[in-house]
């Protein structure tokens, strides 16, 4: 093979590498624990509500940059009055290691029935508890 010919290949070579390093992002964040509570401050935790009390998910999250993503997406799994699996609503917050704080609330009693709250790190789904109000 000529020498140009080889300048190629290497070439090539390394802007595969190039792009894949670029591509790939490893992160070492993780939600080491997450409680649901009647409270912000996470002192009464639960999984069982009244249709009055404010839905609250505490995130612990360790090892994380900066700018490290955590969603919760709040959902309506089988309750009375509404299509099964409804979206109630989603929060996304960005944060570095620490404890987050989610929180739902309604301006009417909350139906009774099985609710979930799902929680993504980065985009990906991490952890699903679910609660039910009674």
């Amino acid at each position: 093979m000529n020498q140009n010919l080889w300048k190629t290949i290497i070439v090539v070579i390394v802007l595969a590498f190039s792009a894949l390093a670029c591509g790939f992002n490893v992160s070492t964040a993780s939600i080491k624990d997450a409680q649901m509570a009647r409270d912000e401050a996470g002192t009464q935790l639960t999984i069982v509500f009244a249709p009055t009390d404010i839905f609250f998910v505490n995130v612990d999250l360790q090892n994380a940059p900066d700018d490290t993503t955590v969603k919760a997406v709040w959902t309506a799994v089988q309750v009375e009055g509404a299509d099964a699996n409804t979206t109630i609503d989603e929060t996304e917050l960005e944060s570095g290691s620490g404890t987050l704080n989610f929180q739902l609330s309604n301006s009417q009693p909350w139906p009774s029935g099985l609710y979930k709250v799902d929680l993504y790190l980065n985009d990906e789904l991490n952890k699903t508890i679910e609660f039910q109000v009674e």
